[in-house]
């Protein structure tokens, strides 16, 4: 029997690590891995207190465990990697590595005993037994019993910090109980300064240093420092390095607009690595991460405020806004861009004062997050997927009436008890937002408030060879969208894409606060000269 190419390419290839967040079984069972290992080196060297928010699913728990490894001096495991020729390897330090990563805590006291299981397990490791019972007296006997027994200073590892607070984040006063009760253990490592060489602690989200870092003042916060920018996530250099046998056959503008994007202010974009991972073994373009976990919370926090969800595309924002994540005050703008759902577009400066441009990293985000919110606003998810269909074969065909009926059954599919209990149809910008969320869960490229010389169009719809330009307004109870349209030809919104060889529709829509529904549409096609 002889074996093809492609079958001796398969049996040659190393496995996928998806899921996997243990080095030894990465480096010891033959799995893809991206050397990341400069970056132990580059934070060691320094012997500080380290914090990183990274969203889920990016590799913070492989290189916590890489940091582990590498201060235990596992040697063997680091062969042919970056950081083999460039450690001590006779220089063992005990290390404490504290998770929360398993399971759900649903009260203050399972926080108690899961911090106290965890402390046991790391005593345990190193033959020592801590009699202490309060949690903040039984973490300060550990680490002194471990600078006694070892007369080394200790590693301290904090995987997933946040993760008990993130997992009760609609119940208030439970999250502040967690947060507090975290706090007691996180207050443990200043005051055990004399016993620490070294501490990293990672997680979704950035609490200020008041609220659960209190007297931790010498943590520094790496999350946006460019010298690790690309610590978590793939860089394109490193996909096309490590995985150069993965994307034979793959298109590598496809694989970028979809997994790409990716800024915290390094000199490279990241690639989402969950779900590059899963498109090599699924070998077809999916929205991987974005099952893999749910923004629900967010869809809710984003209609509590009442957000004009077009400018998720361009929300600009300072530094104390992006680092802001407390439980009595959510900013959305926060809470988007620590979990993931929106990165750094682009970086300006206004006299001493720093501003961030967010917007969504790629195509899987964009469009998975906008069908989310079009569920949380119609509550029909069956009737969406069918006026999805409808309303792609709508632009795709030019078929304007399609277009203007598929929009009236989208807003009559909302339950008429969802207004009253939301207040949203008072709300001009909810009408401009369903629509947003509806045209940009279908993947077209679509950009909201575009500046023209003489001001913004609400939406502009590019398809390719059609650009739609929409403009909405808000009446009583009847329109026909003429005086939306007037507004597109006086202020020019669409002079810029009359280009040849493609045609420009403008777009007028009049949304009735009392119909709560499409009352008036009309539309116009320009064609180039």
């Amino acid at each position: 029997m002889y074996l093809t190419y492609h079958d001796q390419l398969e049996i040659d290839m190393k496995k996928l690590p998806i899921g996997i967040s243990t080095f030894e079984k990465i480096r010891d069972d033959d799995y893809y891995y991206v050397d990341k290992t400069k970056y132990v080196e580059q934070l060691a060297q320094e012997a500080g207190y380290f914090f990183l928010s990274r969203p889920r699913r990016f590799g913070k728990s492989l290189f916590v465990d890489t940091l582990k490894c590498a201060f235990e001096c596992r040697r063997e495991l680091f062969s042919g990697l970056y950081l083999e020729d460039h450690w001590d390897w006779d220089d063992t330090h005990p290390v404490i590595n504290i998770s929360f990563g398993r399971g759900n805590i649903r009260g203050i006291d399972e926080l108690d005993k899961r911090i106290r299981v965890i402390l046991n397990e790391n005593a345990d490791a190193y033959g020592i037994e801590c009699v202490y019972e309060l949690v903040a007296d039984r973490f300060a006997e550990l680490i002194g019993a471990l600078y006694e027994k070892t007369k080394k200073r200790v590693i301290i590892l904090v995987d997933e910090y946040d993760k008990p607070i993130l997992d009760n984040i609609e119940n208030t006063t439970l999250a502040v109980q967690i947060r507090a009760g975290l706090k007691n253990l996180y207050s443990v490592i200043k005051d055990s300064d004399q016993y620490v060489r070294f501490c990293f602690i990672t997680g979704v989200s950035k609490f200020s240093r008041v609220s659960i870092f209190s007297g931790l003042n010498n943590l520094e916060d790496i999350s946006l420092d460019p010298r690790v920018g690309a610590l978590c996530g793939y860089t394109r250099q490193e996909l096309q390095t490590v995985f150069e046998d993965q994307l034979e056959g793959v298109d590598p503008d496809q694989l970028q607009s979809w997994y790409d994007g990716y800024t915290f202010l390094g000199k490279e974009q990241v690639y989402n690595p969950f779900d590059v991972l899963l498109f090599f073994k699924k070998k077809k373009f999916s929205n991987y991460w974005f099952e893999s976990g749910t923004p629900g919370f967010l869809v809710k926090l984003l209609r509590e405020k009442k957000w004009y969800l077009p400018e998720l595309e361009g929300i600009e924002v300072n530094e104390s806004m992006l680092s802001s994540f407390e439980i009595e005050n959510l900013l959305p703008e926060a809470v988007l861009f620590q979990t993931g759902y929106l990165t750094i577009k682009n970086v300006s400066n206004l006299g001493p004062r720093r501003y961030y441009q967010l917007g969504f990293p790629n195509l899987e985000v964009k469009m998975s997050f906008c069908e989310s919110l079009l569920a949380g606003y119609t509550h029909n998810v069956p009737q969406q997927t069918r006026l999805q269909n409808s309303m792609y074969q709508a632009l795709e065909n030019h078929d304007m009436d399609l277009m203007r009926s598929t929009l009236q059954s989208l807003f009559s599919s909302i339950p008429p008890e969802w207004y009253t209990s939301s207040n949203m149809d008072q709300y001009e910008g909810y009408y401009a937002s369903v629509v947003y969320s509806f045209l940009a869960s279908l993947g077209f490229d679509l950009r909201p408030e575009e500046s023209s010389s003489h001001g913004r169009a609400d939406l502009i719809l590019d398809i390719g060879q059609m650009v739609y330009v929409l403009e909405f307004k808000v009446v009583e109870i009847l329109g026909d969208g003429q005086k939306a349209i007037a507004q597109i030809r006086e202020k020019g919104y669409h002079h810029q894409y009359l280009q040849a060889g493609r045609k420009v529709v403008l777009v007028g829509m009049d949304f009735s606060k009392k119909e709560r529904n499409l009352v008036g549409f009309d539309y116009e096609q320009i064609t180039a000269v």
